[in-house]
């Protein structure tokens, strides 16, 4: 059997309708912004790999540190036991997170630090006595994961309809604009007054899988502040919009209120190893500090903390932190609101919107705005025939590239949706 017969009999591949004519690429190597396929063409890495590989691909220094860390230690326990590498990791998170966050906790990818996260908010309160603060409060058409929990903090959509009956009860508040802000805060307001509301969990500036609708950092500020005045947990969930995404570190660097509890993952290894982290503040962790059993945090992974994981994630931030990586955001970010201001008078484009290096265009079709418009798998398509890997979310296409792209890469990109907004009409 060739490659690609053997993937089809032996693989079920993530998001993918299973029909005939479905057959995934086959990528034998990468470098940088660069995808190299079995059939000898390549292909601009556009968004990332699904938004984790923000130094690009086969970056030597990162794969450098794995490899040292493999000669030393590749897994522990981490019940029980620590190494140094996780504990440089956590120490690098705290510096560079608001100075009332004290504790990592590790698991194994954003739906999983999710969960964490939720279990935490939750265990806070009953740990406190408080049995009856337990409603959720989230964003309407929000995605944090796949797993259990984390569906349930999402919209309601063909996603999770399956499941819909199992998923606990959360109440969905629509996200801030200019024109529903006066009555998003009088809805707010009433919720929190019920005095039965444990946590408010949110996709700080930009809602991803969402079709990447942005909003403003003053209005999500607000809502903080609001919330802890109840006493309600704030939960970010930056597990995209992390390490440099929305043009600072972290897109809650936007606001003066921070969260209690933030989400990471996707680009904190670079995109080498599978890692997600769950930080909380003292105030949290205190709650947890018990002579009593029962007030400890039962949630653990057998990979927590993986020592290869860790050693990526260390040297990840480290070029995160570096000059160069810095200039190359800035001047993504000045790039996008270039192409971004040259769309604005285009007729096919409904919305562009841009967060740092997030560029989105929304493109006028017949079908409303969805992630299952069918002019999706057309501009899917025709991007691959040009070269390019840009995954559409409907008819809302997004550009979130490697922080090492070229200009000339990011303007072969640029010319390439220009190009498909022609042949999109036909």
């Amino acid at each position: 059997m060739t490659l690609s017969e053997k993937d089809k009999a032996y693989i079920w591949h993530p998001f993918t309708q299973i029909k005939p004519g479905n057959t995934p690429l086959i990528i034998e190597k990468a470098k940088d912004c660069t995808l190299f396929a079995a059939d000898g063409k390549t292909y601009i890495d556009a968004i990332s790999s699904w938004w984790v590989n923000i130094h690009g691909h086969a970056n030597v220094f990162i794969a450098n540190a794995i490899a040292e860390q493999a000669k030393i230690l590749e897994q522990v326990i981490f019940a029980g036991f620590t190494h140094p590498t996780a504990i440089h990791l956590a120490e690098k998170v705290i510096q560079n997170l608001p100075p009332h966050f004290s504790k990592v906790f590790f698991s194994d990818d954003g739906s999983t630090s999710v969960e964490v996260a939720l279990k935490m908010a939750l265990q806070y309160r009953y740990n406190q006595g408080i049995k009856h603060k337990n409603l959720i409060i989230a964003f309407e058409n929000a995605y944090h994961g796949d797993t259990f929990g984390a569906m349930s903090v999402g919209g309601r959509s063909t996603f999770s309809e399956p499941f819909d009956p199992l998923l606990f009860e959360v109440f969905h508040i629509p996200i801030p604009t200019q024109d529903n802000f006066d009555a998003l805060i009088l809805q707010f307001n009433q919720l929190l007054s019920e005095g039965n509301v444990a946590a408010f969990i949110f996709e700080p500036l930009v809602q991803g899988a969402a079709g990447m609708q942005m909003y403003k950092a003053e209005h999500l500020d607000k809502l903080l502040e609001i919330a802890q005045s109840h006493q309600v947990v704030c939960i970010a969930d930056e597990v995209m919009t992390g390490f440099g995404r929305t043009g600072k570190l972290f897109a809650t660097d936007y606001c003066r209120h921070k969260p209690d509890i933030i989400c990471l993952s996707k680009g904190i290894t670079g995109g080498f190893m599978p890692l997600g982290v769950t930080v909380c503040s003292e105030i949290i962790y205190e709650t947890f500090i018990s002579v009593d059993v029962a007030k400890t945090f039962f949630h653990g992974h057998s990979y927590t903390a993986n020592p290869l994981a860790c050693a990526a994630a260390v040297a990840s931030f480290e070029l995160l932190l570096g000059e160069i990586c810095q200039q190359n955001i800035h001047n993504i970010c000045l790039s996008h609101a270039q192409f971004a201001d040259k769309l604005k008078d285009n007729a096919f484009i409904k919305n562009v919107r841009q967060t740092g290096t997030i560029l989105a265009m929304e493109f006028k079709t017949p079908e409303n705005s969805s992630y299952f418009n069918p002019i999706k798998e057309k501009a899917y398509n025709f991007y691959l025939e040009n070269g390019v890997l840009l995954r559409p979310l409907g008819n809302v296409i997004y550009i979130m590239p490697p922080y090492c792209i070229t200009e000339q890469e990011l303007n072969i990109v640029y010319s390439v949706i220009l190009k498909s907004i022609d042949f999109l009409q036909l």
